[in-house]
């Protein structure tokens, strides 16, 4: 089995490269990749971890990118996951860097509007969990520790979620400049979890279809959130629209005590290496 779909404390997860590494190796998997936010940061501890325990690691990372939508002047989130092969070209680092800076202008929008709401949360309390990639995750935990609220997903529905009171708009690229990125750059683009689309019937197949023209190469089948129907369903759609199939556990460690690693939510996943094959011919 593989797992196509881990974070770490690069960006949102709670284990380290090293600890991802390791624990991939004592459950068997035979490839990983390693999809953290916006970063690579990763790579420099994950490749030579992964060199010594002979696992095959795969460059990964997960985009945030708006599909434009009438009605919706600032579009709808889409998680757009990038692999790898020969890992990522120069020209895509500093594209990627470039979010990672629109990311940390965000964050400080974030603070001062939860000090508006008697929210004492700072940006070096935040970047101390998570570091250059400090994201709302980390925001959570603070407030939890900080006695603002019982649990972090208190703190999304009550404050950071799109819907709460402190939520500050991202300024992501569009998804069909991501998959562009992707693609310029000899890489395979992956719909991230499609179930969250929050689409259902011919709609969420349009909007697959959709992805497909734009030069989406795969769909994410496999994932925590996915049933049995869910995969076949996306398994069915990929066969139609001529896409890639991917998949991997969404791991994030203590941020998501019930995904594991390679086996998802109640052992509801498990990817394939012969998923390899077809994104190998798909990369350049």
């Amino acid at each position: 089995m593989i797992d196509l779909h881990v974070h770490t404390t690069a960006s949102d997860g709670t284990a380290t490269p090293t600890e991802v590494i390791a624990e991939a190796k004592t459950i068997g998997l035979e490839a990983i990749s390693i999809t953290d936010h916006d970063t690579f940061a990763a790579y420099d501890e994950a490749v030579p971890a992964a060199r010594d325990a002979g696992l095959q690691l795969i460059w990964g990372i997960e985009i945030s990118t708006k599909l434009m939508q009438p009605g919706k002047p600032h579009g709808k989130t889409v998680h757009l996951l990038g692999y790898f092969m020969k890992g990522p070209t120069p020209e895509f680092l500093e594209w990627i860097e470039e979010h990672q800076r629109a990311r940390h202008e965000r964050n400080l929008q974030l603070c001062d509007r939860l000090k508006e709401l008697g929210i004492d949360v700072s940006i070096d309390e935040v970047k101390q969990l998570g570091r250059n990639m400090a994201g709302r995750p980390h925001f959570a935990r603070v407030m939890m520790q900080k006695g603002y609220v019982q649990t972090i997903q208190e703190a999304f529905d009550k404050y950071l979620d799109e819907r709460g009171s402190a939520y500050v708009e991202k300024h992501d690229p569009t998804l069909a400049e991501g998959i562009r990125h992707i693609r310029d750059s000899g890489g395979v683009a992956s719909l991230a979890h499609p179930i969250r689309l929050n689409k259902f019937g011919t709609q969420e197949e349009d909007t697959i279809r959709q992805m497909a023209k734009m030069g989406m190469h795969a769909i994410e089948a496999y994932h925590s959130d996915h049933t049995e129907k869910h995969l076949e369903r996306y398994q069915l759609m990929a066969r139609r629209y001529d896409m890639a199939v991917t998949g991997g556990s969404d791991y994030h460690g203590d941020n998501k005590p019930d995904v594991k690693l390679g086996t998802g939510r109640n052992n509801n996943v498990a990817v394939p290496n012969k998923l390899l094959d077809r994104l190998r011919g798909l990369s350049r």
